[in-house]
C-alpha cells in the first residue's frame, strides 16, 4: 500500500477493531550487536572529528541493514507500528556529536528504512499492512527547568529553538514515509508543546492529516513528570492537540505504571497507549523482566478495558512484543468515553472548572 492517506485510514479502522501493538526497544536490540566505534562511523564518517559510538540514530546511515533487521524482527513478533530509529535525531541532540547538519537526513533515512521493512513484510504477506511510527524524542534540553542551580531563571534552550528543531525532524520523517508522528518520552511538557506546535505547522504547510501520538514519562513513584506535572495535568496541557493517542512510556515497569494508566483511561477522550520498560533496572542497570511476566501485567489492562495501544520500552525485545501481542489478541480495545465538556487547565496540578 503506497499511499499514506490510505494507510492512515486503515490504521484508524484497525484501531477500532483491536489493540494496536507498538514495537519494543531499539537501543536494547542495537546493544546486542556490540558495535565498535568503527562500526558506528562506517566508511562515510571514518575520519569524523570526535567519537560517535552511542549515537544510535547515526546507524540509520552507517548500518542500515542492522536497523532494518530489527524492524523486521518486531514486525514478525506482531508489532503494528514500527518506531523509527530517531529518538535523538534533532539538531539539538545531534549537536553532542557535531552532527546537527545531519538531522534531516537521519530522520528521512530512518523513516525510509522502516518503510522498506513494512513494505517487504506486506509483499511477503499480502494484505498484512504495517505502519511507520515517526519517533520524535524529547532532546537533551529542557525548556522548563534551569540547568544552573545558582540561576533558576536560566534556560539552555528556547521554545522557538525547540520548535525549529522538531519541525525539521517531522519533515524528514514524513518525507521518508512515516505514517504517524510520535512525540515520546516527554519529561518536560513545554518541550512537548513545542513539538506539537511544530507538527501543526508542518501538517498545515503540507495540507496533510497525520495521526499524532503523545507519550509522557512518569519519572518515579511521585507520579509526576520531571517538570512536575501529575498525569491529569499533563493530559490537560496537551489535549488541545487532539491526538490519535496519549499515553506513557519509559522510566517505570508495567507494575509501577498501572495507577497512572488507569487515570489516563478515565480522563482521556482519545486512545490510551502504554509501552513500559521490562520492569525496573537491576543493580547493573539491566532489565530482566521476562516476556511472560510483562505480558501477564499488561493483559490485565487489556481485559479491564484500559488501553488501546501496547508495546515495550527499555529492555524489551521481540519476544516481549510477541508475548504481549499474543496475550491481548482477543481483548477489545478501550472504548472511547464521552467526557463532559468543561474548561480544563493545568499547572503542576489539574484544574477542571465546575
Amino acid at each position: 500500500m503506497n499511499d499514506r492517506k490510505e494507510r492512515v485510514a486503515l490504521l484508524r479502522k484497525r484501531a477500532e477493531q483491536k489493540i494496536l501493538i507498538l514495537d519494543g526497544a531499539m537501543g536494547t536490540m542495537i546493544q546486542k550487536h556490540k558495535l565498535t566505534e568503527e562500526d558506528y562511523r562506517g566508511e562515510r564518517f571514518a575520519d569524523w572529528k570526535q567519537d560517535v559510538k552511542g549515537n544510535n540514530d547515526l546507524l540509520s546511515l552507517t548500518q542500515p541493514d542492522i536497523i532494518k533487521d530489527i524492524h523486521l524482527q518486531y514486525i514478525a513478533a506482531g508489532a503494528d507500528l514500527q518506531g523509527t530509529n530517531t529518538f535523538s535525531a534533532t539538531t539539538i541532540a545531534q549537536a553532542d556529536y557535531g552532527m546537527e547538519d545531519l538531522a534531516y537526513e537521519i530522520n528521512f533515512e530512518s523513516a525510509k528504512i522502516a518503510r522498506q521493512a513494512c513494505d517487504e513484510w506486506e509483499a511477503a504477506h499480502p494484505g498484512d499492512v504495517r505502519f511507520v511510527n515517526g519517533a520524535i524524542g524529547p532532546t537533551n534540553r529542557t525548556a522548563s527547568i534551569s540547568p544552573d542551580v545558582n540561576n533558576p531563571g536560566y534556560r539552555a534552550i528556547t521554545f522557538d529553538q525547540l520548535k525549529d528543531a522538531y519541525k525539521e525532524a517531522a519533515k524528514g520523517l514524513l518525507d521518508g514515509g512515516a505514517d504517524t508522528l510520535l512525540v515520546e518520552t516527554i519529561f518536560d511538557t513545554l518541550n512537548a508543546k513545542a513539538a506539537l506546535f511544530a507538527i501543526d505547522e508542518v501538517l498545515e504547510e503540507r495540507g496533510e492529516d497525520v495521526p499524532v501520538l503523545i507519550s509522557g514519562t512518569i519519572t518515579d513513584a511521585s507520579g509526576r513528570t520531571l517538570s512536575g506535572q501529575t498525569t491529569e495535568a499533563f493530559y490537560n496541557s496537551v489535549r488541545h492537540a487532539k491526538p490519535f493517542s496519549i499515553g506513557l512510556n519509559c522510566a517505570l515497569g508495567a507494575a509501577q505504571l498501572r495507577p497512572y494508566v488507569q487515570e489516563l483511561s478515565r480522563i482521556a477522550e482519545c486512545r490510551v497507549s502504554v509501552y513500559p520498560n521490562a520492569g525496573l533496572p537491576n543493580e547493573f542497570g539491566e532489565y530482566d523482566q521476562s516476556d511472560a511476566e510483562m505480558a501477564a501485567l499488561v493483559k490485565e489492562w487489556a481485559e479491564t478495558g484500559m488501553v488501546n495501544l501496547l508495546g515495550g520500552c527499555c529492555g524489551t525485545t521481540p519476544p516481549h512484543i510477541k508475548a504481549i501481542a499474543d496475550a491481548v489478541a482477543n481483548a477489545k480495545p478501550r472504548a472511547l468515553p464521552k467526557i463532559e465538556p468543561r474548561m480544563r487547565l493545568s499547572g503542576l496540578e489539574p484544574f477542571d472548572a465546575a
